[in-house]
């Protein structure tokens, strides 16, 4: 039989249930590819997203279990707080390490699918916030799958679709109601001659994604000099061009977007400690400069003083941080 591009990796995130649904509207009650599917969803919640898809298009769309085989004319979604990776022809649900703070995330499986599929893969970017699917995608396309993002202008949440289309020179960027139809065209499309290509990188951090798994990212990375948001432990920089990319020791994965988003929300929380501590110490010392036995009441309301001045400057430096914020997401 001749291959063809029959395995179709999709992820989305913020405004990405709008976009599966007008996907799977325009795929045919008859197509012969596989569709797995990854959207971020809160860890400790039960997805609604199968009943959703199979009410909004002419495939069954079910969560996946642990084993699945690929069945042609069939969507799988993943879990909730599980990655989802393609094994040796079957589907494989894990608790690895959080990849940009998601599990699941999109990377993994797409990583997973470029790994198995190789030029039969098709790697889907949809709507989302962040930039989750954009170092999947480009492994796609690196061995030899087909690309397809999301018109950022069709986005509710366009960052994940801009991401992917920086990271990824894709072959088609479409509106996500035309992707049924495209991805039914592309089935018929002879992919690239090769098969999946070595590469050992991908073949790590594919392996990285399954907890059962004893490698630590110090085996194939540098240390970069920052913590990870998750764990605390020291970051390894696993990529350089064209955006470096970290691991810690254990897993965990961030790209420099994320690493920043989530150094900004530490940041903050560290302030709201600092500003606490502040507050505290200003009260204690306005009570202590109150008693009138005290004999050091000026000195109690000088501490006063200089706590609620440096409680303003923080108050003032935690606006600005929000302000500055605000339009990246």
């Amino acid at each position: 039989m001749t291959p063809s591009r029959d395995v179709v990796a999709v992820g989305a995130s913020a405004g990405g249930v709008e976009a599966l649904r007008a996907l799977v509207a325009g795929l045919p009650p008859h197509f012969p590819g596989a569709i797995l599917v990854v959207l971020h969803i809160a860890r400790s919640a039960p997805s609604a997203l199968p009943g959703i898809l199979s009410r909004s298009g002419p495939l069954p769309a079910s969560g996946a279990a642990d084993g699945d085989p690929l069945r042609p004319g069939h969507i799988y979604v993943a879990a909730s707080d599980h990655h989802m990776l393609l094994l040796d022809g079957r589907l494989r649900l894990t608790r690895g390490p959080a990849e940009n703070g998601h599990r699941p995330a999109i990377d993994p499986l797409f990583r997973s699918v470029a790994r198995a599929a190789g030029p039969r893969a098709v790697g889907v970017v949809l709507s989302g916030s962040r930039d989750d699917g954009a170092s999947g995608l480009a492994a796609i396309a690196a061995q030899g799958g087909a690309t397809v993002v999301q018109d950022p202008a069709d986005a509710l949440c366009p960052w994940m679709p801009r991401a992917a289309a920086a990271r990824v020179a894709a072959d088609h960027i479409v509106p996500a109601a035309k992707m049924g139809a495209l991805l039914n065209g592309m089935i018929d499309m002879d992919p690239p001659d090769a098969g999946p290509r070595g590469d050992r990188l991908l073949d790590f951090e594919v392996a990285m994604a399954d907890p059962g798994h004893t490698l630590t990212t110090d085996q194939v990375a540098e240390p970069a000099g920052y913590g990870c948001p998750s764990c605390g432990g020291s970051l390894f920089q696993i990529e350089a061009e064209p955006l470096p990319r970290f691991r810690c020791r254990i897993g965990h994965a961030w790209s420099p977007e994320s690493l920043l988003d989530e150094q900004a929300v530490a940041l903050e929380g560290a302030l709201w400690i600092a500003l606490r501590a502040l507050e505290e110490k200003s009260a204690l010392s306005r009570r202590m400069a109150g008693r009138r036995h005290s004999g050091n009441g000026a000195h109690f309301g000088d501490l006063a003083d200089e706590a609620e001045a440096a409680a303003g400057t923080i108050r003032t430096l935690i606006e600005r941080l929000g302000g500055g914020q605000g339009d990246v997401r």
